[in-house]
This record gives structure tokens, sequence and C-alpha cells, in this order.
């Protein structure tokens, strides 16, 4: 465990589920991604054209997911003490301490938790096959996430459009916390006015 950081459970085990190194999260969701393409391909028989279009809608709904879970449920304004404590928990604590290395990426135990209510409802817009090639995509996106946020804590990232990411998430959290939503893309703080 980091020596920068804030302890959310007196239990050791439960304690445990809320530090991750940063590999775990492509070590547990890669395999879920492999098995979702593979049964996209080989189950419901699917081309690697007709697979390959859902890339897109997967990532861009990973954007607009993203925007919406940061802003609206890990930034809620929780009135009751078990409220605000399920808000700390989850990401009120990162804000405490965002340096700490082991909670800079989503612990499996809270990300199945999320990824389930996920899958249920785009089940229900999504219809079969192309919910599975969807979620996978989605996937890809969330990783791609996980990994932005954990570089623009511990990297200097000196690519342009690396950096300016970087950048508005420092503000983020050294600011007020009502803007700059968004860590991979800056599109939904554009579109709902929370840029600046």
């Amino acid at each position: 465990m980091n020596e920068k950081s804030v302890r959310l459970f007196k239990n050791d085990f439960m304690e445990s589920l809320t530090h991750v190194h940063p590999i775990v999260p492509l070590l547990f969701w890669s395999p879920v991604i492999l098995f979702l393409l593979w049964r996209s391909l080989f189950v419901h028989e699917l081309t690697v054209l007709q697979v390959s279009t859902m890339i897109l809608p997967g990532l861009f709904v990973w954007t607009l997911t993203e925007y919406l879970l940061h802003r609206y449920v890990f930034h809620y304004a929780a009135k009751s003490a078990a409220g605000k404590w399920v808000v700390h928990m989850f990401h009120g604590v990162h804000h405490d301490v965002p340096t700490d290395k082991t909670r800079l990426v989503m612990p499996p135990a809270g990300a199945v938790i999320v990824m389930a209510i996920l899958w249920v409802f785009f089940s229900l817009l999504i219809p079969a096959p192309w919910v599975e090639p969807f979620c996978a995509f989605f996937i890809v996106g969330y990783l791609i996430y996980d990994y932005i946020h954990y570089a623009t804590h511990h990297f200097q990232m000196r690519h342009s459009l690396l950096h300016a990411l970087k950048i508005r998430h420092l503000k983020h959290h050294y600011t007020e916390n009502k803007e700059k939503f968004g860590v991979s893309s800056p599109l939904w703080d554009w579109v709902f006015g929370t840029l600046d």
C-alpha cells in the first residue's frame, strides 16, 4: 500500500479490495474483451467488418458514460451519512489523496458491479448479438480512460494532446470540482458547459 493513503475499512480484507496495482484492470478485463469478441465472431458468426462497426459506438458511449458517472455519481452531493460514505469510498478518497497510486484505477470489485448494471442497461437497448462487440469496445474505452487517468497523475505526458488532458484533469482536482469531468475526452464538458 502507498504510504500516502487513506484507510476506508477497519477490516484488512475489505481494505485490500480498495487498493489495486495499475496492471490489474488490464489483466482482469482483457479476457472479458477477448471472450466477447470471440463470441461475436465464432458463436454469433459476425464478420470482422461487422464487429468493427461497434468500435466507434462503444468508445463514444464510453466517453459519455465516463462523464455522466464522474459528474453525477462520483460527485453526487449526498445528504445522508451513508450516502456521503459511499461517494467518498468510490471517488472522494481519490480527491483526498490524488497521488495514491493504488487508487487511480478502478478496483475490479467496484468495476464489476458498475459493468453488470451497464450490461443489463445496454442489453435492453442493443439487440443481440451486437451488444457483445459493443460492450467489448466499451470496456476498451474504459481501459483507455483508466490509463489516461493514471498517467495524468504520474507521468509528464509531453505530447500536446495528452498534456492538455493532464492539465484539465489536474485543474479538476485543484479547483472546486464543478467542472472538467471528462478525463479521456473534453467532448462532453464542451457539450454540457462544464469545460471551464
